[in-house]
């Protein structure tokens, strides 16, 4: 069984155990409740709505709320020497989708539970074991001593010794004339 619901000014194709990112809602992570527009249920039986369908709810989990990656916004006008350059990080939420229900009572559960991704847990858990190994690393291996550079001696390169041209300068001879007489 499938649906289609209404959330943010969007419509998406859901179906039991999906996770779909909508727009942004006021809700808490882990927080559970009810889609209220279902506009088509699908499957065996179909229903159709006028604009939603009375009796039939889909159940989702928040289960992520985060931006999404950055869109870029350039605005150009050419030989004129305008050019403008935006970006923009979308705010989202995460769904997991737990159940449908048509108005006949049927009932689509998801085979999984759903995994709530908490930044703020995550942050501390990592902290945590990066004290942990480094603790650990301490103590396990002696501290080792900084090996010695060797110094090299430099070669002293050598130079070609290039030969200077040696220009002559031209003589110049006047001629002489003679008077004819």
């Amino acid at each position: 069984m499938y649906a289609i619901v209404r959330t943010g000014g969007k419509q998406y194709r859901v179906k039991a155990g999906d996770k779909v990112r909508v727009e942004k809602l006021n809700k808490n992570l882990g927080d559970e409740f009810e889609i209220p527009e279902v506009l088509w249920i699908g499957g065996a039986d179909s229903f159709s709505g006028d604009p939603v369908i009375d009796g039939a709810k889909v159940v989702a989990v928040v289960t992520h709320q985060n931006k999404a990656a950055k869109v870029l916004v350039f605005k150009k006008k050419r030989r004129q020497g305008y050019r403008r350059m935006r970006g923009h990080r979308q705010w989202y939420t995460e769904l997991f989708i737990k159940s449908i229900t048509n108005p006949k009572g049927e009932v689509s559960q998801a085979d999984g539970e759903a995994k709530v991704y908490d930044e703020a847990y995550k942050a501390k858990m990592k902290e945590e074991r990066s004290a942990a190994k480094s603790t650990d690393a301490s103590e396990k291996k002696p501290a080792k001593k900084a090996a010695a550079k060797k110094k090299t001696k430099k070669k002293a390169s050598a130079k070609k010794k290039t030969k200077k041209k040696v220009t002559k300068k031209k003589s110049t001879t006047k001629k002489k004339t003679t008077k004819k007489s």
